[in-house]
């Protein structure tokens, strides 16, 4: 499960990537209009700008826009931003590897096997879908159904 704090930096980088013609959207107009809590959005936006994927502008005109365009932001780097890797076990993590505890044999433990195929399945979902991808229709056809 996606922390709040990752869902509030999705909808504010949708909220973004969909005021782009307007340029500069300020951190008072994403807050009320995405319903998530100023300071905090202040914070999700600093670390999105300390990895480069928006920008802020200062003075009377200044707010925060995309630097990277959203066809190029996947929501895999956002989520390793905010939440950190992206593993079900911690025997699965690229960024946080650990040992599972009690675990005698990485290579023959049918649960890592099974977990493994679910890790690869996400990511590779998540390092393809782009913001832009996201708002470009509410059905959008890379993401497979649940039914």
């Amino acid at each position: 499960m996606i922390s709040q704090k990752a869902q509030y930096a999705f909808r504010a980088l949708i909220a973004l990537a969909r005021s782009e013609d307007e340029e500069v959207s300020l951190i008072s107009d994403i807050a009320s209009g995405q319903n998530i809590p100023k300071k905090f959005l202040e914070q999700i936006l600093l670390d999105l700008k300390r990895h480069g994927i928006v920008q802020s502008r200062r003075g009377k005109m200044g707010g925060y826009l995309l630097l990277k365009s959203a066809d190029e932001i996947t929501f895999g780097e956002v989520l390793r931003i905010v939440d950190g890797p992206i593993a079900p076990l911690p025997c699965l993590s690229k960024m946080a590897y650990r040992k599972c505890d009690g675990c005698n044999d990485e290579n023959s433990c049918e649960i890592r096997q099974v977990f493994a195929r679910v890790a690869d399945a996400t990511r590779r979902i998540l390092d393809e879908t782009t913001i832009a991808d996201a708002i470009a229709s509410p059905d959008y056809e890379g993401i497979p159904s649940t039914a």
